[in-house]
């Protein structure tokens, strides 16, 4: 297979992965309606600079020696699982009286790119994916690195359009969805979510 054979094949592979709903799609969507258009993109590019990291670290061999590596990659869960709950029951238990003021802290484009970044490296199973993907669709003789962020810059444009579509919904929907009473089941079911995932990490193998 040549290098655009596995670029082409690998796009195919994580488009099916970015569609598919999980935390980042969960994120952005409750970023976007909950404190608009510039945080949702803090998140978003967050997000994205996470996953080049994860490739980057692939590419040079680390995420390799975490997998191998039992200890350190249950350091990472677990500081993972943590984050994840803390972030889903804030928003499960926030009042309602609470949320302008949690809002107002939202609205900055520098702490949404966190949130985003935090999420995505914290997260050891974006780690195990690349891992176990990228080494196949490295055609003999690529330079291992340039192809780790050749693949890992598909998978963030197929992310960055993605974002783009779930952020112009949202942008459709804020009128009714930004409502106190809507904001609050969205802080809800998307703390819950969260927690969810956290708890998958948790028990997951």
């Amino acid at each position: 297979m040549d290098i655009a054979g596995s670029v082409w094949s690998f796009a195919a592979v994580v488009a099916l992965l970015t569609l598919t709903p999980g935390l980042d799609t969960a994120l952005i969507l409750r970023t976007s309606l909950v404190a608009g258009r510039r945080p949702a993109w803090g998140v978003t590019l967050g997000i994205q600079l996470g996953t080049l990291a994860w490739g980057v670290l692939t590419a040079a061999g680390l995420s390799a020696l975490l997998a191998a590596s039992r200890p350190a990659y249950e350091v990472l869960r677990w500081a993972g699982v943590a984050y994840l709950v803390w972030m889903g029951v804030r928003m499960i238990l926030a009042k309602q009286h609470d949320l302008p003021d949690q809002q107002r802290q939202e609205v900055g484009f520098r702490r949404a790119f966190g949130r985003g970044l935090t999420t995505n490296l914290l997260n050891p199973k974006v780690g195990a994916f690349y891992v176990a993907m990228l080494p196949q669709f490295i055609p003999d003789g690529a330079p291992h690195a340039v192809m780790g962020l050749l693949l890992a810059g598909v998978h963030v444009a197929e992310g960055l359009v993605w974002s783009a579509a779930l952020i112009g919904f949202a942008s459709l929907m804020s009128g009714f969805l930004r409502s106190a009473a809507v904001r609050r089941i969205l802080d809800r079911l998307t703390g819950v979510v969260i927690v969810g995932f956290g708890v998958r990490l948790a028990t997951s193998d």
